[in-house]
């Protein structure tokens, strides 16, 4: 098959799931998660200015393999563009890392049928979160050729991805990657954070100004108080001298 052909197969392909396919819609509690996690992840490999291809519920064909859509995925060191699917036959490239985020209802897709089928597929890591228990749970392939997960055990509360070289943990409802000891953040955080910066930044330099027009009252102040002890003083030598002539002339006139 030449690679016209092979593009024309490949566009024919659905890029949309099918309503049969898709779960039953969990609001917010399912949508937040993912939202905030993509766009952590997207922020932190383009700082990083490493490729990542991060996307939520994309179409996903493995050779004979009914095609799936991932809540999350992450394709690493691939070009960073627009796709309505993932063919791996054509892209040359598996799945790196995929995270479900589980709220309702029966658990098995998540929990089982898909730890066992991410694993055959040979996806490195796989991570469930659950939003209505509020927990997370990783999976790993112990080595590149291992078609079984090994399920990974926490630190602190945190998991090591070794595949992002991120932490994660739970954090309130939703998941927080961490770079070492910093946070990834999402612009609205980010946003936040300089909003709380500003108002510091501003609250430091009022409070600069209010020390140097203290400072500055003060320097007035003794500046006064400096002048007024010189006109005393010189009010003094000047009347001890009218006193001095005044004696002296006293005594030249009683001699």
């Amino acid at each position: 098959m030449g690679q016209e052909e092979r593009d024309r197969v490949v566009a024919t392909l659905p890029g949309e799931v099918t309503y049969e396919e898709m779960a039953m819609p969990e609001g917010d509690s399912h949508q937040e998660p993912k939202t905030l996690a993509r766009e952590a992840l997207r922020g932190y490999f383009k700082r990083r200015g490493r490729k990542a291809y991060v996307v939520a519920e994309l179409p996903v064909y493995y050779p004979g393999e009914r095609r799936f859509a991932p809540d999350l995925l992450v394709v690493l060191d691939v070009e960073n563009h627009r796709r309505k699917k993932w063919l791996v036959s054509h892209e040359g490239h598996g799945l790196d890392w995929v995270m479900e985020i589980h709220v309702g209802g029966d658990r098995k897709k998540d929990a089982e049928f898909n730890v066992r089928r991410y694993a055959r597929l040979g996806i490195p890591e796989y991570f469930i979160f659950d939003g209505g228990r509020l927990t997370l749970e990783g999976y790993r392939l112990a080595t590149p050729d291992a078609r079984v997960y090994t399920r990974m055990e926490s630190r602190n509360g945190r998991f090591v991805s070794e595949v992002l070289g991120l932490e994660l943990q739970v954090e309130g409802e939703d998941v927080r990657f961490w770079a070492g000891n910093a946070p990834l953040l999402v612009s609205e955080e980010f946003i936040e954070r300089l909003e709380d910066q500003t108002m510091s930044l501003q609250r430091r330099a009022q409070e600069e100004s209010r020390r140097a027009d203290e400072e500055a009252r003060r320097a007035d102040e003794e500046a006064r108080r400096a002048e007024e002890e010189s006109r005393r003083a010189n009010e003094a030598e000047r009347r001890s001298k009218e006193l001095e002539a005044e004696l002296a002339r006293l005594k030249k006139s009683q001699g």
